[in-house]
């Protein structure tokens, strides 16, 4: 389980660069078309050419690349089979359910495609957590969603249980290593083969369970002694304004759709 201490997706690294400083909402919105510029890609030039100023904006926000790349790591079993789906061709031989296997030549480069579209969608999301705070993130998600709020959807109460849940990720991964750590001190053990560890992991996933409960629990009774109040009427300590680096950066990011549009 020490990949856990991998995975940044959900946390904020503090910084002063320019995407630190933008609108929450300009990088929701910019991040939301440039996931679908990616979903539309089916060309490798043209996937490679978006890797490339991926890459610039993680240069120019400001992040160790090393910081976003832990995040990838752990993800090669997922890349693994996505090659090894586009690669194997499948067939189903007579009338009964019987399979036959065989091996497409244009199947790397389909795999190759299709795993590094999945490692920027991966990069992207990274990119977007670790510059805005979760404070940011639910002022902006209930800023984006208010239309909704004529139709009843309790929009404010939404957007911070999303919220909670990405603050959530880095205090389970520590909970997690803490539960490790005791049942390696009883006893426990993480060696041997796959089937091995997974029956030796089931004991660990109860207590975080608990865990994870007790902490919204605790999580709920500080909010209620606080008397806090959301939806109607609550105001927000630091005021959303778009600048002139939210309007380029959406700018851009409709660019980089119809651009995507145009080179498939």
């Amino acid at each position: 389980m020490a990949f856990l201490n991998d995975i940044t997706l959900g946390q904020y690294y503090p910084g002063e660069a320019i995407f630190h400083r933008l609108d929450p909402r300009s990088k929701l919105v910019g991040t939301t078309l440039i996931t679908i510029g990616l979903l539309i890609s089916s060309k490798l030039s043209l996937i490679l050419i978006q890797s490339a100023v991926i890459l610039a904006a993680i240069w120019v926000s400001r992040i160790p690349f090393m910081v976003i790349a832990r995040n990838l790591k752990w993800f090669g079993w997922l890349f693994l089979i996505t090659v090894a789906i586009h690669v194997l061709e499948i067939a189903i031989v007579g009338s009964f359910p019987f399979l036959s296997f065989g091996i497409r030549s244009a199947g790397w480069l389909n795999g190759a495609i299709y795993s590094l579209r999945l490692g920027l969608l991966i990069v992207i999301a990274s990119l977007l957590t670790l510059t805005t705070s979760p404070i940011e993130l639910t002022d902006s998600l209930e800023r984006i969603f208010s239309p909704l709020k004529r139709l009843r959807i309790p929009v404010h109460e939404l957007a911070l249980m999303m919220t909670l849940s990405l603050r959530f990720i880095p205090i389970l991964i520590r909970e997690a290593e803490r539960i490790k750590n005791a049942q390696l001190s009883r006893g426990a053990s993480l060696e041997g083969n796959i089937l091995q560890r997974i029956h030796n992991i089931v004991p660990m996933i109860l207590p975080l369970f608990i865990s994870a409960i007790r902490r919204a629990d605790d999580l709920a009774v500080a909010m209620t002694a606080r008397n806090y109040i959301g939806g109607e009427g609550r105001t927000c300590y630091r005021r959303l304004a778009f600048g002139p680096g939210d309007f380029l950066l959406i700018l851009l990011s409709f660019v980089w759709v119809f651009g995507t549009m145009l080179l498939r």
